[in-house]
């Protein structure tokens, strides 16, 4: 049976994308256990206890991870370079949230002590250095 282009693409582009989209939800869960670890905050023991405060900062930083990664993803032509770049953006991030957190000093520890309105502002400060690597990234 022969298949039409259509189907010749998606069956040759189908498993491409999956290892693109797996690599990069690595990434994304290392990225976010490394922020965990570095971080003097333990956001998730205080999400854990309901602070929903650290829920929406630690949220930032999920979020924050995971555009830079859409747009590294997107730019890259081989697997090798959405792990490079990938990787890069995330290290990229990382440097940007610690940053953030040194620059709005107070704010995390507020975060932490349950305080929503520092958290969001917490959350627009990384989600903003986010879609600027992202605009970067994507050219």
């Amino acid at each position: 049976m022969d298949m039409t282009p259509e189907l010749q693409a998606f069956a040759a582009g189908f498993p491409v994308t999956l290892a693109h989209t797996l690599i990069s939800f690595v990434l994304l869960i290392a990225g976010s256990y490394l922020y965990a670890k570095l971080t003097p905050y333990r956001e998730i023991d205080a999400i854990r206890e309901g602070n929903a405060a650290a829920a929406v900062s630690y949220s930032g930083v999920i979020l924050g991870l995971a555009l830079p990664l859409a747009a590294s993803m997107h730019s890259s032509t081989t697997t090798l370079e959405v792990v490079i770049w990938g990787a890069a953006t995330v290290a990229v991030q990382l440097l940007a949230f610690r940053i953030i957190d040194f620059l709005l000093s107070g704010l995390p520890q507020r975060a932490q002590d349950g305080e929503v309105p520092a958290a969001v502002l917490l959350v627009a400060a990384k989600l903003g250095g986010a879609i600027l690597l992202t605009a970067a990234v994507a050219g």
